[in-house]
């Protein structure tokens, strides 16, 4: 036997000994990282996370949220300031059951927590400014949709800084769906009670009030937070009670009922802020709520 048949021939390995199948070589330029993403190859893993979709429930009622929250621009731009505010309050409450739907379902995802926030800024961003443009703000000419701007940009701030930092046991600043339905339900009680279309003595008053909303927005006045509610746990027999009377009281007169749980809570942060400061010196539990939040 010759000792070329004693030799075998190894082949020559693009990649150094140890290295993953999966390493890529760094392109040195533009022109390389574009043709290197041409030519990419997915991964497995990169394959299970485009296959692994989206929860259903959680989204498609917070896609009906911001259906009602278009719907609402829509009818504002059309003249129809009743519907258009009805519709920002029903896009109220399907924010507040997407999330808690997907809490009790484990369906949570930070997909989810994205699409939530896009669909809170055209439904409690967007809609409330061009409702309130609408209705009365364009009275005051450029002053009117220069506030109309204001709530809309303190909105965006508001829900930039909750995804940043998520507020947990209390809302640091007024929630944009409470600063939304408060405007939402003016207008709706002023539709519903008055003809003819808002003048001045409407237009100054509510500027004020939205300007005011908008800065509760973005401020660090603390606010009760409903995620403390817990409705997997028992409760009291009167909760029950309780909630059945709310809601019959609510169906009384849902507009006036409604604004005025608005009014109620936009001006229960500050409120608290002032009890607090009046009442001396923060106990340590209180502080440390203080630096959570």
């Amino acid at each position: 036997m010759s000792d070329s048949d004693d030799k075998k021939v190894t082949p020559i390995s693009s990649n150094p000994a140890g290295s993953d199948a999966h390493d890529e070589v760094k392109p040195d330029g533009p022109i390389e990282e574009a043709v290197a993403q041409l030519f990419h190859v997915e991964t497995p893993e990169e394959r299970v996370g485009l296959r692994r979709g989206i929860y259903l429930l959680p989204n498609l009622i917070t896609t009906g949220a911001l259906f009602s929250g278009f719907y609402a621009i829509i009818a504002a731009l059309s003249g129809d300031i009743e519907n258009a505010a009805i519709a920002i309050v029903i896009a109220g409450f399907l924010d507040a059951m997407d999330g808690r739907i997907a809490r009790l379902t484990g369906t949570s995802s930070e997909f989810g927590v994205q699409y939530d926030s896009l669909s809170d800024l055209v439904a409690f961003g967007v809609a409330p400014a061009v409702l309130m443009f609408s209705w009365v703000l364009s009275d005051l000419n450029k002053v009117g949709w220069t506030i109309a701007f204001l709530y809309m940009a303190c909105t965006a701030l508001r829900l930039a800084r909750f995804n940043t930092a998520p507020d947990n046991k209390v809302f640091t600043g007024l929630a944009s769906p409470a600063a939304a339905g408060t405007l939402a339900t003016s207008a709706w009680v002023w539709v519903d009670n008055f003809e003819g279309r808002a003048g001045m003595e409407m237009a100054i008053p509510m500027a004020i009030v939205t300007v005011a909303l908008a800065l509760l927005m973005v401020s660090g006045v603390r606010y009760y937070s409903p995620k403390q509610l817990n409705l997997r746990g028992q409760v009291p027999f009167f909760y029950i009670v309780a909630v059945i009377l709310v809601f019959a009281l609510v169906f009384t007169y849902p507009p006036g009922i409604l604004l005025g749980i608005g009014i109620l809570y936009a001006a229960s942060g500050p409120a608290w802020t002032v009890f607090r400061r009046n009442r001396g010196p923060e106990s340590g539990a209180d502080q440390e709520s203080e630096k959570k939040s």
